[in-house]
């Protein structure tokens, strides 16, 4: 198995329990014992993906095509990613709590508000970093000062300013497990103008006394957060979490309803399309354009010439840093509030 082989393989196995044709197809694969589980392990747990790998194998009852050893470090990694997230979700909990019982609403995002409103058939299947969550302007501020006064504190000490960044720099609590990042913005720069808690709040969830962004706009969030903030759509990057997650909440909501936002509709698209590829599975929708088959075939060509792949990336890193210094340039030039918050950092 290359290594584009190994990235359908795994995406099939994510999908086997909702995609009855990818469940007969990895189980021929797996009674071949054609498997190469080293590259299956090492890819998976690149893409943050191996506990759901292993979730979907017991659920589907395939575990014993696997060897003995490997399903035994599985469970491993598994319930100890179980216990991490559980302690996540009670102290997301404590967070929400102290927050309502100040009037703020916290909006929980990305990985601890999919545990939250349970989205996985088990916890153990995400791999969580931060706990995000998104405030209204008016309560960004009092949040961060909330969340001081029960002994979260700033790691890095450089000037903050909500006026330059998505979220207030990373709070860790030394008695906590994760850290929490309050977002004023959810994607960077001026697209923030399009998808920002004023133009998404009428379609809050409301779920279990936490709240949520409508199922669309998780979607919406999932795809750009790759696409967009991690700048996946000029590298041509995929990643198998940010998939799961759009396919799950593919289930529950078409995810084509997203491209009627006309700000990322490339964007999403390109990256339904990829989806819908690796991991065999028309739950995942796209349209048919010229820019998407033009994305997968650039993807394509990365993963099969690793040359390419190379030069393809550091083009594009040296561009992008261009991009950013010139804006930089520009703003610290022509506006007043960009100098004084560069200057203080410089000089503080």
């Amino acid at each position: 198995m290359n290594y584009k082989e190994t990235l359908f393989f795994v995406g099939k196995c994510l999908t086997i329990n909702h995609e009855e044709k990818n469940k007969v197809l990895v189980e021929e694969k797996l009674k071949s014992l054609d498997v190469d589980w080293e590259s299956i392990v090492k890819i998976s747990t690149a893409h943050f993906v191996f506990p759901a790998l292993y979730c979907n194998l017991k659920k589907a009852n395939f575990l014993h095509y696997l060897p003995e050893e490997l399903v035994n470090y599985m469970i491993h990694i598994t319930d100890l990613n179980r216990e991490r997230n559980q302690e996540i979700i009670e102290q997301a909990k404590e967070i929400n709590d102290l927050l309502l019982a100040n009037n703020i609403t916290p909006i929980f995002l990305k990985g601890t508000g999919n545990l939250l409103e349970g989205l996985y058939d088990d916890i153990a299947e995400r791999m969580v970093g931060d706990i995000d969550f998104l405030v209204s302007e008016n309560d960004f501020l009092k949040s961060v000062e909330l969340l001081k006064k029960i002994n979260y504190e700033r790691v890095s000490k450089g000037l903050a300013s909500p006026i330059f960044q998505k979220h207030y720099p990373r709070l860790f609590n030394k008695n906590k497990l994760a850290a929490v990042e309050v977002h004023l913005k959810i994607i960077r720069d001026k697209s923030s103008l399009y998808f920002s808690y004023e133009t998404l709040n009428k379609n809050f969830i409301k779920q279990n006394n936490y709240t949520f962004l409508s199922f669309k706009d998780q979607i919406t969030l999932t795809t750009l957060a790759i696409q967009h903030n991690d700048y996946g759509y000029y590298y041509k990057s995929l990643s198998f979490r940010n998939s799961y997650d759009l396919f799950l909440l593919s289930l529950k909501e078409n995810n084509l309803k997203c491209l009627n936002n006309k700000n990322f509709y490339k964007l999403l698209n390109s990256y339904f399309l990829v989806s819908n590829i690796f991991f065999n599975s028309n739950i995942i929708k796209f349209k048919k354009t010229n820019s998407s088959k033009l994305y997968y075939k650039i993807l394509e060509l990365k993963l099969k010439n690793s040359f390419f792949n190379k030069l393809h990336t550091n083009i594009w890193k040296l561009l992008l840093f261009i991009r950013r210094n010139y804006l930089g340039t520009i703003r610290f030039i022509m506006k007043r509030k960009f100098r004084k918050y560069y200057l203080k950092r410089i000089f503080s």
